[in-house]
C-alpha cells in the first residue's frame, strides 16, 4: 500500500485582493502590538515608564507651534521625494538617487542665488532658481535612464554612484563659495537681502512648501491612476514584454518617467534651499532619498496613502531624537523603539498578502468548496 503523504501542518496561501480598510486595519493593529512591545522593552531595560516615553514621542512633535509647523515642513519634504520615486518604482526601476537628485536642485538653486542675486530681482529669481533646479534634477535623473534604456545597465548601481557624484560638487562648489573664506562652509545666502527666498505665507515660512507638495500630491495622484502615461508606466512595470506588444516605446517611458522622477527631486531642493534652509551643505537631502523608497513601499506607490506613512516616519524620528535628550539614554535606545514600529508595520504586509491557515482548518476550507 502506498505511503500516505503527510499533509503540512501550516499552508501559506496568496489572498485575493482585500478592501483597503481591512488593510489599513491589519497595519493599525501592528501599530498598536509595535508599542506593547515597545512598552515592555522600555520596562525591562531602563525601567522607565512607558506612558511617559510615548507621551515624549508627542510632544517632540505637537509641544508648541513651532514643532507642529516643523513636522509638517518635514512631512512635506519626505513626501515631495518619495513623489518622486513613484513613478519610477511603479515602472520597476530601481531609483536609489534620490540624495543625488535633491543636491543637483539645491546646487542649481543655490548657484543662482549668488551668482545671479546682483543681475535679477526677487520675483524673477524665484521662476528662474526653480526652472535650473527642476533642469539638474531631471538632468541626474536622464543619465542613469539613458543608459539603462539604451544599454540595459543596472539602474541601482548606476543611481547609486550618481548620488556621490552629486555629494562632490557639492562638496566643490562650498568651497569655491565659502563664507568667510575657510569657513569650510556657505553660510545662510543673501541674508540681508533674501534674494531667491520663498516668501512667508500668512506669516508661516514653511506654509508655502506645504502648499505646494500638497498640490503636487494631487497631481501625481491623478498622474498615476488616470493618465495615459501612468497607464503606460504600470504596463512597463508589469511587463516589459506585454508592453512592446500593445506598441508602447518601453525605452521612451523608461526614459521620459526617470526624467520626472529627478524633477521632482530638483523641486525638492529647491524648496530646501529656497524655502527653509537657504543654505547648501552635503547632508541637505538628509537621508529623504532612502527613507522615500519605505515611504513608497509601505503606501503601495499611492500617493494619497503616502501622506499617512511620511507622518509616521516623521512622527517617530522627532520622537526618537527627544527621548535621547528627556531621559539621558543613548541615540541607540530610540532607534531600537523606531525599528520595533517598523518591523511590526512592515510585518503586516505579509498578513495583508498571504493567509495562514493549520491542517484541520485547511481540510475545513477544502471541504466547503467541493
Amino acid at each position: 500500500m502506498a505511503n500516505k503523504v503527510k499533509e503540512p501542518l501550516i499552508h501559506i496561501t496568496r489572498r485575493d485582493a482585500i478592501p483597503w480598510y481591512k488593510s489599513w486595519g491589519y497595519r493599525a493593529g501592528a501599530v498598536l502590538l509595535s508599542m506593547a512591545v515597545c512598552a515592555l522593552i522600555t520596562v525591562l531595560t531602563t525601567g522607565e515608564n512607558p506612558l511617559s516615553v510615548f507621551g515624549t514621542i508627542f510632544d517632540a512633535s505637537f509641544s508648541t507651534q513651532r514643532r507642529t509647523w516643523v513636522v509638517f515642513q518635514n512631512l512635506a519634504m519626505l513626501l515631495c521625494v518619495s513623489l518622486a520615486v513613484v513613478p519610477a518604482f511603479r515602472m520597476r526601476f530601481w531609483n536609489l538617487g534620490g540624495e543625488g537628485q535633491i543636491l543637483a536642485g539645491a546646487l542649481a538653486t543655490t548657484a543662482c542665488m549668488i551668482c545671479l542675486r546682483d543681475a535679477l530681482p526677487n520675483g524673477v529669481m524665484i521662476p528662474v532658481s526653480l526652472l535650473c533646479s527642476i533642469a539638474a534634477g531631471a538632468l541626474w535623473g536622464f543619465l542613469p535612464a539613458f543608459f539603462k534604456a539604451k544599454w540595459g545597465t543596472n539602474e541601482t548601481l548606476f543611481t547609486l554612484m550618481m548620488n556621490y557624484i552629486a555629494i562632490q560638487l557639492v562638496s566643490f562648489f562650498i568651497i569655491v563659495w565659502e563664507m568667510p573664506k575657510g569657513a569650510g562652509q556657505i553660510g545662510i545666502i543673501n541674508q540681508s537681502t533674501e534674494i531667491g527666498w520663498l516668501p512667508a505665507v500668512a506669516g508661516q515660512k514653511y506654509l508655502l512648501n506645504i502648499i505646494i507638495v500638497s498640490v503636487l500630491t494631487v497631481l501625481m495622484f491623478i498622474y498615476m491612476n488616470y493618465s495615459k502615461q501612468g497607464y503606460e508606466i504600470a504596463v512597463v512595470g508589469e511587463s516589459v514584454r506585454t508592453a512592446r506588444y500593445v506598441g508602447i516605446k518601453v525605452e521612451r517611458v523608461i526614459i521620459r518617467t526617470m526624467v520626472l522622477s529627478g524633477a521632482l527631486c530638483g523641486l525638492a531642493g529647491f524648496l530646501l534651499v529656497s524655502g527653509t534652509d537657504h543654505t547648501l551643505t552635503t547632508s541637505l537631502a538628509g537621508g529623504r532619498g532612502f527613507t522615500a523608497v519605505m515611504v513608497a513601499w509601505l503606501a503601495k506607490f499611492n500617493p494619497i496613502w503616502m501622506i499617512l506613512t511620511s507622518f509616521l516616519l516623521v512622527f517617530l524620528d522627532k520622537g526618537a531624537s527627544d527621548i535621547s535628550t528627556n531621559f539621558g539614554l543613548n541615540r541607540s535606545f530610540s532607534d531600537i523603539l523606531t525599528g520595533v514600529i517598523l518591523f511590526f508595520i512592515i510585518g503586516s504586509e505579509f498578513f495583508i498578502n498571504y493567509r495562514i491557515s493549520f491542517r484541520h482548518s485547511a481540510k475545513k476550507e477544502e471541504e466547503k468548496h467541493v
